[in-house]
């Protein structure tokens, strides 16, 4: 996360003695990626952040596994996907690989009784429907439907909803998540020609600090297992923070569509990427503009790269027969591109309303037995004539 942010109170230098004012010491810690040498924070405790007192159990959560070698491409009824009350329980992860895991959620209730750390992956929620208030030991995030919320790996989080129908589409993403390099300048800093700013951020504020010992669960995912823990003091227990390495969240209403005179290409959409795929926003746009072009796009092949589309709407220029909180995947191996008469009603129309997220994997996807109880068997046919 290129910018710097701070919360609460902290000491003037790193490293050195920090007391409250009935003169109790303050507790340091490092909150780092890739070592020494990543983004990073430093917090400062009530109490020790290291005080585990029990491990309860240990269980495997790993995806299970239909198809390894898949070249289908499948329409996902996204819809379909079970809600339940536990924000955990409802994640369905529908198309994995070593480098992500990708699913969709549908959450009725709030999780208060216990908290979360993701220990091996940052964490992209993109919040179709719901509204509610992400909170995390570094701070809160209020977050509507069109947000995407960014969660570094090791946040300690709860969710609360003020709504009981709530869609989500996830990332696991095991390499960390950054704004793309080309928007950015050496310094960091988001450049003219990029289609959102750091303006457009919803930062971490309400800063909760509890100052309270007992039995606080807390869940760990860390290596395909869940891990029951029972910490000694409350996990929001932070005074005071700064740094690079929090969660923050950008709304996909935000993101600046660029456009030219004829059909631009999928990177123009980028929002989000790390070492092993990106993440693309499709927002409401006004089509190109030459005399004689063809707005939808043009048929290409997926040669290095499985491509993923979810629909937050139910309308998509170059598909048909798409339906709100669908999922489609186009493999690497089969070229694809619009559906038949999708090319031929985009010319002369001037705008589109579509409003989608796009993930491209540099590695292929397998195919969760969740996501084969949803596909609709003949998605990968809908091109012949």
């Amino acid at each position: 996360m290129p910018i710097y942010h701070k919360l609460g109170k902290i000491p003037q230098k790193r490293h050195v003695v920090f007391k409250n004012s009935k003169g109790k010491h303050q507790y340091e810690q490092l909150f780092g990626t890739e070592g020494f040498s990543g983004m990073s924070s430093l917090l400062y405790h009530v109490h020790r952040p290291t005080m585990v007192k029990e491990i309860v159990k240990s269980y495997s959560v790993e995806p299970k596994i239909a198809v390894k070698k898949n070249i289908k491409a499948m329409q996902l009824a996204g819809f379909k996907i079970e809600a339940k009350d536990d924000f955990l329980e409802s994640r369905t992860p529908l198309l994995v690989n070593s480098d992500v895991y990708l699913g969709l959620a549908a959450p009725k209730k709030s999780f208060r009784n216990y908290f979360y750390k993701n220990a091996d992956a940052d964490e992209l929620l993109f919040i179709h429907k719901g509204t509610g208030t992400l909170r995390t030991f570094l701070g809160n995030i209020k977050f509507e439907g069109g947000d995407y919320l960014i969660i570094p790996r090791g946040m300690i989080y709860q969710v609360d909803f003020d709504t009981k129908e709530n869609r989500l589409l996830y990332l696991e993403s095991f390499s960390p998540i950054y704004t793309p390099k080309r928007y950015r300048n050496p310094f960091g800093q988001l450049l003219e020609h990029s289609p959102f700013c750091e303006r457009d951020y919803k930062l971490p504020k309400n800063l909760e600090t509890y100052d309270r010992k007992g039995s606080f669960l807390m869940k760990i995912k860390k290596e395909g297992m869940m891990h029951e823990v029972v910490y000694a003091s409350h996990p929001f227990d932070v005074v005071g923070w700064d740094g690079y390495n929090f969660p923050y969240g950008f709304s996909i209403h935000n993101f600046e569509p660029i456009t030219g005179r004829v059909h631009q290409p999928p990177p123009v959409h980028q929002t989000f990427e790390t070492n092993m795929y990106v993440v693309c926003s499709f927002v409401p746009r006004l089509y190109d503009y030459h005399p004689r072009s063809i707005p939808s796009p043009y048929n290409h092949s997926n040669i290095d790269s499985d491509e993923v589309l979810y629909y937050a709407n139910n309308e998509f220029m170059s598909r048909n027969n798409i339906s709100e909180g669908d999922l489609t995947l186009h493999p690497k191996g089969i070229p694809h591109g619009p559906a038949p008469g999708s090319m031929e009603r985009s010319i002369g129309q001037k705008e589109t309303q579509e409003l989608a997220v796009m993930v491209d994997t540099f590695r292929p996807l397998m195919v969760t037995e969740a996501a084969m109880k949803i596909d609709d068997g003949k998605y990968f046919k809908s091109w012949v004539e």
